[in-house]
C-alpha cells in the first residue's frame, strides 16, 4: 500500500518538509505518479524503526558513565 506524503506525516507526527527531505535525499524511497510522491508504507515503517532504534542506541551512549581511568591517581 501506498501513502502519499501528508499521510505519511501525519502517521508519525513529523513535519511534511522532513519526509520530503528524506525522499529527496534518498533515504526513503518513493515513486512520482505525476503529480506526488507516494511512500510504500512497509518501506517507510522499515525506515522509521530503524531511526527510532539508532534514538534509543544514542540515548544509551549519551547517558553511559564515562569510566574511570586507572592511571590517573589523586595526589592531594
Amino acid at each position: 500500500m501506498y501513502k502519499t506524503v501528508t499521510d505519511t506525516a501525519k502517521d508519525i507526527s513529523m513535519p511534511e518538509q522532513q519526509v520530503m527531505r528524506y525522499i529527496l535525499e534518498g533515504r526513503i524511497h518513493a515513486v512520482h505518479d505525476g503529480e506526488q510522491f507516494l511512500i510504500s508504507s512497509d518501506q517507510f515503517e522499515r525506515f522509521h524503526e530503524q531511526l527510532e532504534r539508532i534514538k534509543e542506541e544514542i540515548e544509551i551512549w549519551k547517558n553511559t558513565p564515562i569510566p574511570e581511568d586507572i592511571d590517573i591517581k589523586d595526589e592531594d
